[in-house]
């Protein structure tokens, strides 16, 4: 009696996609990387999040305006370095562009409260998020960001990654970078600012969009208080000006 193709029952062709398919899967994003090896020397003209801000207003019939103005490393405010990785990554000098304690204890969040409720994306993940990627939570996008952000690892110095960030970084409408967002609030160059403005500056991150560093809503006050207690925590600022400023944010 002729033998019957095992391949002629469906369900092993299921499994068969079911095994294969992650593979092709991870091949496909390796094979689609962006090249990031001329980020070591050069500075982008613009990113995958300021194009995307652009298609999102003209679908809403009208236009947005850039602002983005680059500034050196060394010019920007030790402080203000210290505030963004001390509240967005404070282990960004030590991991490579992962960070997998923080991504462990998000998701035990996300399932207690049944939502995204906590990002745990390092500064690396961020930067490549808006270099190459756009905003959400698509699963699949979520994977090119950690195989971008490895790459970003081994291509670039720490110093040039978190430069390129804060040159890069959302701070509001069509606002980006610190440079630019430092001019737009506040009138000065990121280098001239204030502690209470660093503080304010830093507090818009996770909400660029919807929030002015200038304003008195109740979420940006806990914020600015919550940099200000993790500042004085790890002793970049001292009891006396926690204490002087603290009081601003009730």
């Amino acid at each position: 009696m002729k033998q019957r193709s095992v391949w002629r029952r469906p369900w092993r062709w299921l499994v068969l996609i079911a095994v294969l398919t992650p593979g092709a899967m991870t091949a496909y994003i390796l094979l689609t990387l962006p090249d990031v090896s001329g980020l070591g020397t050069k500075n982008p003209s613009s990113t995958a999040f300021m194009r995307y801000r652009q298609e999102e207003a003209r679908g809403k019939g009208r236009t947005i305006a850039i602002r983005k103005e680059w500034v050196d490393f060394v010019r920007i405010p030790a402080l203000l370095k210290e505030a963004v990785r001390i509240t967005e990554d404070a282990s960004f000098y030590w991991h490579k562009g992962i960070d997998f304690e923080e991504i462990k204890e998000s998701l035990k969040r996300d399932l207690r409260e049944k939502r995204f409720a906590r990002g745990g994306s390092t500064i690396t993940q961020q930067l490549a998020k808006n270099l190459f990627l756009s905003p959400g939570k698509n699963p699949l996008r979520k994977v090119r960001e950690y195989f971008i952000a490895r790459r970003l690892e081994k291509a670039l110095s720490k110093d040039r990654i978190f430069t390129l960030y804060l040159n890069l970084i959302e701070l509001g409408p069509g606002i980006f970078g610190v440079q630019a967002a430092s001019r737009h609030y506040f009138g000065r160059d990121v280098f001239e600012l204030s502690l209470e403005e660093i503080v304010r500056l830093t507090a818009v991150i996770p909400r660029p969009v919807t929030t002015d560093p200038r304003g008195s809503e109740g979420w940006l006050n806990w914020r600015c208080r919550m940099i200000l207690d993790k500042l004085r925590l790890y002793e970049k600022i001292g009891e006396d000006e926690h204490q002087s400023l603290v009081g601003k944010f009730q």
